[in-house]
């Protein structure tokens, strides 16, 4: 009965958004990056170093790194000077010499792309040195412009983890923006997660960990879709919708699951069903899913899992730092 009426709730609300979004569905397609990354052009006709540049749209971050690996460091850095806009957002790339290509962005930016909404990741702590990497993968309504709240997260997971562990603010897929049907629905979320394992392959390019990834709301719908691709040692879901699958066996994962949700997270009132594409599937949290239930009691909102003292940061420090 319980799921029933949760079936009738997800019908209204589609009726609901269908009827009354139609201007704002084709919001986040009108403000996502398209295309190749600015520079490109310049990038592919380089014949400076006698052969052709690994295609930014093409080369897997193996062979992006597997090049830069065969060039000295002066070369190396030419090419970060010429091409800022490439080197920055190529996964695979040497850590610090994207930090480089990017350092007009900020301190320690490993992507940024400023179309549309814009796209940007910033790491917090030394992932060069790090023995442990975790990501946080944000929900709805971050850009470029909200990006402050997941770099704050990010700093104070890595504080509470300890020196030896980096911490990726990751706002490197267009979310959805308002309430309405790409809210409800999975395609920025399977965008997401296709940006999303190419990240991590990148990390694993560069010599980095397996990371652990912490996704907050709508970014759990993307960890779900990634990750039967991710090399991922953990994934972490807080404030989850869903992650499309049924259950842990669903997501065909080797990573550890673990699921958070407050009493407080307004996220209880939505569906855990999917019904014609609409919905996100089953909570992370229910006794059938198979994840592991971290305590969230005194979580005091849907955006204060990362919160100073609760118990959410601990475990989640706990397991970003091998202790758990």
């Amino acid at each position: 009965m319980r799921r029933f009426r949760k079936t009738l709730t997800i019908a209204a609300l589609t009726t609901l958004l269908v009827g009354s979004t139609a201007g704002w569905a084709s919001e986040s397609s009108r403000s996502a990056p398209s295309g190749p990354l600015p520079g490109t052009a310049a990038w592919l006709a380089d014949d400076w170093l006698g052969s052709k540049l690994p295609d930014p749209a093409a080369a897997t971050p193996a062979e992006v790194a597997a090049f830069f690996a065969g060039l000295t460091g002066l070369q190396q850095q030419r090419l970060a000077e010429d091409h800022p806009t490439v080197v920055g957002n190529l996964d695979g790339a040497p850590v610090n010499l994207r930090y480089e290509a990017n350092a007009p962005a900020g301190d320690q930016v490993l992507a940024y792309d400023p179309r549309g909404r814009g796209l940007i990741a910033q790491v917090t702590g030394d992932l060069a040195k790090a023995t442990h990497v975790a990501v946080i993968v944000p929900g709805s309504d971050i850009d470029i412009s909200a990006f402050d709240r997941t770099a704050r997260w990010a700093a104070d997971l890595q504080e509470e983890a300890g020196d030896d562990t980096a911490v990726i603010a990751w706002a490197g897929y267009t979310t959805p923006s308002g309430i309405g049907l790409d809210l409800a629905t999975g395609r920025l979320a399977e965008a997401g997660a296709e940006r999303l394992t190419r990240f991590t392959d990148g990390l694993e390019a560069a010599g980095l960990p397996d990371p652990s990834l912490f996704c907050h709301s709508y970014g759990s719908v993307v960890c779900g879709l990634a990750a039967p691709d991710t090399d991922a040692s953990d994934i972490v879901v807080m404030g989850s919708p869903g992650m499309r699958a049924d259950d842990v066996t669903a997501l065909d994962t080797e990573a550890r699951v673990w699921a958070a949700k407050s009493p407080h997270d307004w996220i209880d009132r939505v569906p855990d069903v999917e019904v014609l594409g609409l919905g996100h599937g089953a909570d992370p949290t229910s006794s059938g899913f198979g994840a592991t239930v971290l305590p969230a009691d005194d979580v005091p909102a849907h955006d204060a899992y990362f919160a100073t003292g609760t118990s959410t940061l601990a475990a989640f420090a706990a397991i970003a730092g091998g202790d758990l």
